[in-house]
């Protein structure tokens, strides 16, 4: 499926829509149904130990996907988290962290997803989350 929005209608929506996290999150790729997603990671972000939190990895995989989704229907600000199911599978490096979201199925009121989130530089998988989003009806 051909995307309906670019890189640069992405970043431009989600400056207008969510100014909060303005800096946070930089759209690498849009491709079919995938989209990559890279994350600065801050101090704030770390726990003890040296390592990303898993409420800041949730963001990730959050934001990824809700680009993901949107990328596939255009700029509906009102899609919304409907499930997330996140597995942590290694420690990831306290450095920029990488997601790719994947729409697999996008039906009229729901997307389901997965997104995978390794450590800027590594192939290694961090963490993976399966994602479904509520569509708003009016599209």
């Amino acid at each position: 499926m051909q995307p309906k929005m670019t890189i640069a209608e992405m970043d431009a929506f989600l400056e207008a829509e969510f100014p909060q996290i303005d800096g946070r999150f930089e759209t690498l790729r849009i491709e079919g149904s995938e989209v990559t997603v890279r994350m600065s990671v801050q101090d704030s972000d770390l726990r003890p130990g040296g390592t990303v939190s898993g409420p800041s990895m949730f963001a990730l995989a959050d934001v990824a996907f809700y680009m993901a989704t949107l990328a596939q229907i255009g700029p509906e600000a009102l899609t919304v988290t409907t499930n997330c199911s996140i597995n942590f599978m290694r420690k990831p490096q306290p450095t920029a962290m990488i997601a790719v979201a994947r729409v697999l199925k996008l039906g009229r009121s729901l997307s389901v997803g997965d997104v995978t989130l390794t450590s800027e530089g590594s192939d290694a998988v961090v963490a993976h989350a399966t994602m479904t989003y509520a569509i708003p009806p009016t599209r």
